[in-house]
């Protein structure tokens, strides 16, 4: 560059400038989709609607009685059909009745403490 005149000189370095700038965006846009691709598969992956299948089963049975049964049908199906565990621990000693529903699928593990009048 010793040879090239001033002008010239600003020219190159500001294409190297430009370059850079070129670079260091690709990267940062790069992350955050991997960011927002990773957050979306996550929410994707939360069984909503088997865990409120699950809860609407529980209630019907704790109102029948039936409850020895049922829990380990729950646990077979929802095996073979859905590969999660679930089971519920039913005490219907007191009043209201507490039911403690856990879930698990390998990716997502949830635990809820619901109560019945």
């Amino acid at each position: 560059m010793a040879r090239l005149n001033d002008d010239a000189q600003w020219i190159i370095l500001m294409g190297f400038i430009v370059s850079f700038s070129f670079f260091f965006l690709a990267l940062v846009i790069n992350q955050s989709t991997i960011v927002g691709q990773t957050t979306a598969e996550s929410v994707i992956e939360f069984p909503k609607n088997d865990i409120r299948d699950i809860r609407e089963v529980i209630g019907e049975s704790v109102k029948s009685d039936q409850i020895a049964n049922i829990n380990k049908d729950i646990t077979f199906i929802s095996m073979q059909r859905k590969s999660a565990l679930v089971w519920y621990e039913n005490d219907t000693g007191t009043n209201p009745t507490n039911i403690e529903i856990h879930y698990n699928n390998g990716v997502t593990s949830y635990n809820e403490t619901w109560t019945l009048p």
